[in-house]
């Protein structure tokens, strides 16, 4: 074998329809072959019966911007924020991630609260172009219906950017995510230590601004998103009319829905669900949201995001399995259909031909670990 040549043999290899016994030949970057089988050639990895799988992909996490600002006020060297990140999920098995980048700001009510995705979103593909990351990364537009900014930094990106993804964030306290004062005021005041007379001016101003700009910011946040090709998804939809207006803006996924009525919705309209890992595993929702495993259970779970816990997609991946009795499609939650939903046709299935982005998996005790990991054919953890 050649150094562009790998490969991983006695395995059980998790396909899109099944779990082979065999091997996967990785050469230049792509999945050369899968071989049936427990025969372990000369020069080969004897995996001796652990799972390879396709690398996870990660459509929605914001955990760059715990690189960035790892307290607050600190403003973190990019570069080497970056790299923790990159490097911190291959260690997880996450060989695509969407980096999600907020757009839109509110600066009259914090200063702080700046403008900041551009100059990082040219960071992030500089870095990537000069071959520097281990893994693949994609941009996702986060963009906030609620603040002053928003068109002016949308108008900044363009087509060389890369942006695949752009999701409409409304976070207009009353509605939503924050549809309950009393949740949205003990976030707040947990978090940033916000008084009771604080809290109420800032919800009146957000309110007014979120009557002000609400509806020219979402149509000029649709037009961006079709201006650039890129998928559109909503966030936190919460009833039946939420999920039908998402589905009239042309959403194709929508993240974290709140309420089994709007994922319910969402399959009606031909909506992919994502709900979060930490949800997941943890058993329910830290934010008195849905419980991600009712959902699976009700079969209205479609895709997994680790949100802010990157370790959290694998661990899914597994407790789904676990549920449905099903690895192959347990799997595609974290790998295929992620793909599929945002047109990487070139990833998130092992077959001939695909990107070699390829994890190792053992079990300890039922919890999957980790024991290796291939971006395009080279090792990366």
């Amino acid at each position: 074998m050649t150094n562009a040549t790998t490969v991983l043999a006695n395995a059980r290899l998790i396909l899109p329809d099944r779990v082979l016994r065999g091997a996967l030949t990785l050469a230049d970057g792509r999945i050369a072959a899968i071989t049936p089988g427990e025969a372990v050639p000369a020069g080969a990895i004897d995996c001796a019966g652990d799972h390879l799988a396709p690398g996870l992909i990660e459509l929605h996490t914001d955990n760059l911007e715990r690189h960035i600002q790892p307290r607050p006020g600190v403003d973190w060297p990019h570069a080497t924020a970056i790299l923790a990140h990159d490097g911190e999920l291959a260690s997880v098995g996450i060989t695509t991630v969407f980096d999600a980048l907020r757009v839109g700001s509110i600066r009259s009510d914090n200063p702080a609260y700046a403008p900041y995705a551009l100059p990082l979103a040219n960071e992030i593909n500089a870095m990537s172009r000069a071959g520097a990351t281990r893994i693949s990364h994609v941009l996702h537009l986060r963009v906030e219906i609620c603040s002053e900014t928003l068109i002016a930094e949308m108008e900044a990106f363009g087509p060389d950017h890369g942006v695949r993804l752009v999701s409409l964030m409304d976070h207009t306290p009353g509605q939503r995510q924050f549809r309950d004062l009393s949740r949205l005021k003990e976030y707040e005041q947990g978090k940033y230590g916000t008084s009771d007379a604080r809290f109420d001016a800032q919800v009146a101003r957000l309110i007014a601004l979120g009557a002000r700009v609400g509806a020219a910011h979402e149509a000029a946040a649709i037009g961006f998103a079709r201006r650039l090709g890129a998928v559109i998804a909503s966030h936190d939809d919460t009833t039946p009319a939420q999920v039908d207006r998402s589905a009239a803006l042309g959403a194709r996924l929508a993240e974290f829905p709140t309420t089994r009525e709007a994922a319910e919705a969402c399959r009606a309209k031909g909506i992919l669900t994502i709900l979060g890992g930490p949800n997941l595993i943890r058993g329910g929702s830290h934010s008195g949201n849905v419980a991600a495993e009712d959902l699976a259970r009700a079969g209205l779970l479609d895709i997994v995001s680790s949100d802010y816990i990157p370790s959290s997609l694998l661990l899914s991946a597994w407790r789904l399995a676990e549920i449905w009795g099903d690895v192959p499609r347990a799997v595609a939650t974290v790998t295929a259909t992620p793909a599929r939903a945002t047109g990487l046709d070139d990833r998130g299935r092992l077959a001939p031909g695909l990107r070699a982005d390829v994890i190792r998996i053992a079990e300890v005790g039922g919890t999957p670990r980790l024991r290796g990991v291939w971006s395009a054919g080279r090792q990366v953890g």
